[in-house]
């Protein structure tokens, strides 16, 4: 397999009602980006995230033993199946976690369908994961694509930036963000303009910043990720774009983005996230250990989101006192979420789990305090109203309720 793959092991042995079944250890496979344009939103990362979950979680259950293991997809829908595939049938997997790069979680989650086996994306943004392609061993953690539009969307709709024009990364998620973006600026009463897309993992930007300087458009929404949307940034400011009265808007910011953009060039961007480090008391002792485990780096929304779910998916399977994913699943659908960084939620019919969303602003550089002092909160999204209404996803699992 032509992939990086290293193994990573954690804590000590779940009764799960026999002797058998306790000396089988609990195994999670983290799949994402490792090495490119996505690996510091999740990559080694959240491999991290997962081990604190599992630590955190053996305080109170001390009879555990967790194996966690990860790989690189490499941004490619097929090495991460042939992973998917590796994992399930040699290796003993029972849950897949995060998943970042939307192709690549929409195929792992069909493998994980015909396996019967559980898929846990956090970085996989495509709402499609609890729409038209929800599975029923699937669970959409942390934000989607229509969250992200909901909220910086409607939010700078109706502030007056009714003009919206769009660049698009060329893949599944660009295309889902573009979807639910343009719906939303629309039911807010705004227009899309006009969109051009962009080739993953693109270095040259100038033909659609050209493009989108053209328009006139009031904003240039970035419907991409990563190095490209950081790579789209920059280059707009050598465009003169701001200083023309456009305004960027990053439907996709993580704060490892902004912390590589700089406070300069990053200053009065409108994002949505699920987590930010700095938010209270809890997520700060959190985001503390996570960075002396990670290099002094503070975990983006994507890493926290793998560390929930491995908390809810470990208390899932105490309860259920099984492994086997239908039962788990279940027992997922029927406890209420409930943890120190993304608060109290649910699991829906259709997969999606829901808590609160928040819209943040990046902060001046006369505002911050320090290296990571990255954000202000501009407003609380509620979790009933931060995702898609179930019944409007045409999830076929709905659809049969």
């Amino acid at each position: 397999m032509n992939c990086k793959t290293f193994l990573m092991t954690a804590a000590a042995v779940l009764t799960l009602g026999g002797a058998a079944q306790a000396e089988t250890p609990i195994k999670l496979g983290v799949l994402n980006d490792m090495s490119s344009l996505y690996a510091d939103i999740s990559g080694p990362g959240s491999v991290v995230a997962a081990k604190l979950a599992v630590e955190d979680f053996a305080k109170i259950n001390p009879d555990l033993k967790v194996e966690v293991i990860g790989a690189d997809h490499q941004n490619k829908p097929d090495i991460g199946s042939n992973i998917a595939r590796q994992w399930y049938d040699r290796e003993n997997v029972d849950v897949i976690l995060d998943t970042t790069t939307s192709s690549v979680a929409l195929a792992v989650s069909e493998v994980t369908k015909e396996k019967k086996k559980i898929f846990i994306p956090s970085g996989g943004g495509t709402s499609d994961l609890t729409g038209k392609s929800c599975s029923p061993y699937t669970v959409h953690w942390t934000y989607d694509t229509w969250a992200l539009a909901n909220g910086t969307g409607s939010a700078m709709t109706k502030q007056g930036a009714d003009t919206w024009y769009m660049l698009v990364a060329d893949y599944a998620f660009g295309a889902a963000l573009e979807r639910d973006t343009t719906e939303a600026v629309t039911k807010a009463g705004g227009k899309v303009v006009g969109s051009v897309k962009h080739p993953l993992n693109s270095s040259d930007f100038s033909s659609f910043l050209l493009r989108a300087q053209a328009s006139k458009a009031k904003v240039v929404a970035l419907a991409n990720a990563g190095s490209d949307m950081i790579n789209t940034i920059k280059q707009a400011a050598e465009f003169g774009l701001t200083q023309g009265g456009q305004s960027l808007a990053g439907l996709l910011i993580f704060s490892s983005d902004v912390k590589a953009l700089g406070l300069q060039a990053a200053q009065g961007l409108v994002l949505t996230e699920a987590f930010y480090w700095d938010q209270t008391d809890a997520t700060r002792a959190f985001s503390k250990r996570f960075a002396e485990k990670f290099n002094g780096k503070m975990p983006t929304s994507s890493q926290a989101g793998v560390y929930s779910s491995v908390l809810h998916y470990l208390k899932a399977v105490t309860a259920a006192k099984s492994k086997d994913s239908d039962v788990v699943m279940a027992k997922m659908k029927e406890l209420p979420i409930d943890d120190a960084l993304f608060g109290k939620g649910s699991v829906r019919a259709d997969g999606r789990a829901i808590h609160n969303m928040y819209l943040y602003q990046v902060k001046k550089p006369s505002e911050s305090k320090g290296e990571w002092d990255l954000y202000k909160v501009l407003a609380t999204i509620p979790a009933d109203e931060a995702f898609r209404p179930m019944d409007q996803g045409g999830c076929p699992l709905v659809a049969k309720k």
